[in-house]
C-alpha cells in the first residue's frame, strides 16, 4: 500500500503544501470507521486548566481507570480538589506518595507534583492556572512546559481537554503507536508526531471533536492495536493499515 510523502521526513515547504484529496481524507476516515466500530467513546469529567494539569502528570504511564481513582484518593486524603488544591502543596512528600501509591512511580511524581504546585503559586501568586485563558495556546504550552514532568503530551491535554478547550492532540504511547502503524507519520517524537497530525486535522474539528478522536485512538490502542500481539484481523482500520496487512500476510506464509 503505497503510503505517500507524509511517510518520509518533510522540509518545511513541504510542510506548508497543501494537502492532496486522500491526505486530507485521512485522518475523517480513521475517525469515522472507529466511531462505528466502538462508538462515542466515554469522556472524561471537564475541569480547571490545574486540576487537569495534576491529572495529567498522574497519568502518565498509567491507565485511565487507575488515575481517576488515585485522584479521588488524593481528594479525599487531604480534603483537597478543583479550586482548592492548596492541601496537596503543603503535604509533605511522604503524604503525597502514599495517596497516590497506586500509580506508576510514585515516588518520582510525588516530588514533581508538590514541587510543580509550590512553583506555580510562586510564579502566579496563587494556586490557580485561571489565567492562561487569556493567552494563546502556543503560549500557554510553553509556559506550562517550562515545569519538569511537564512535557508536550501534558501541556496538550491542558489546553484541549480542561475548560480552556484549545486545539490540540495529546500524544501518548498509544496514540503514536496507532499513527505509526497506520503510516499516517514517520516515527518522530511525541512534538513531531503531533504536529504532522495537527497539519491533518480538518480546520472545522473542534477541541470537543479532538478530544472524541483522541478517546478513540486510546480505546483502540488498549483494545485490538496493543503493543504485542495486535488484533488485526478484527481491527475495522485493516484496510487502510500497512502494518496490519503486513502482519497477516507474514501469518499466511506461516500457515497460522
Amino acid at each position: 500500500m503505497a503510503t505517500e510523502d507524509l511517510d518520509n521526513p518533510q522540509s518545511p515547504e513541504e510542510a506548508r503544501r497543501p494537502l492532496t484529496p486522500e491526505q486530507a481524507e485521512r485522518l475523517p476516515r480513521v475517525h469515522r470507521l472507529l466511531l462505528g466500530y466502538y462508538g462515542e467513546p466515554k469522556l472524561q469529567q471537564r475541569w480547571d486548566p490545574l486540576t487537569q494539569l495534576i491529572y495529567s502528570l498522574l497519568a502518565s504511564r498509567t491507565h485511565a481507570a487507575a488515575t481517576q481513582h488515585v485522584m479521588r484518593d488524593l481528594e479525599r486524603a487531604f480534603h483537597a480538589g478543583p479550586g482548592n488544591w492548596e492541601p496537596v502543596r503543603d503535604a509533605s512528600i511522604t503524604e503525597i506518595e502514599r495517596a497516590i501509591a497506586a500509580v506508576t512511580f510514585p515516588e518520582q511524581k510525588a516530588l514533581r507534583l508538590k514541587a510543580l504546585l509550590e512553583q506555580i503559586t510562586a510564579r502566579v501568586g496563587s494556586l490557580s492556572l485561571d489565567l492562561l485563558a487569556r493567552y494563546r495556546t502556543e503560549k500557554i504550552r510553553a509556559w506550562l512546559e517550562q515545569f519538569e514532568g511537564v512535557g508536550h503530551q501534558i501541556s496538550a491535554a491542558v489546553v484541549c481537554f480542561s475548560t480552556l478547550r484549545r486545539r490540540a492532540l495529546s500524544i501518548d504511547a498509544n496514540h503514536l503507536r496507532v499513527a505509526q502503524r497506520l503510516c499516517l507519520t514517520p516515527r518522530a517524537d511525541a512534538a513531531t508526531t503531533e504536529e504532522r497530525l495537527m497539519r491533518l486535522v480538518p480546520e472545522t474539528w473542534d477541541a470537543a471533536r479532538l478530544e472524541e478522536h483522541h478517546g478513540l485512538i486510546q480505546l483502540h490502542a488498549q483494545t485490538l492495536c496493543g503493543f504485542k500481539d495486535p488484533r488485526c484481523k478484527e481491527c475495522p482500520l485493516l484496510q487502510m493499515c500497512p502494518s496490519g496487512e503486513r502482519n497477516l500476510g507474514e501469518l499466511r506464509l506461516t500457515g497460522d
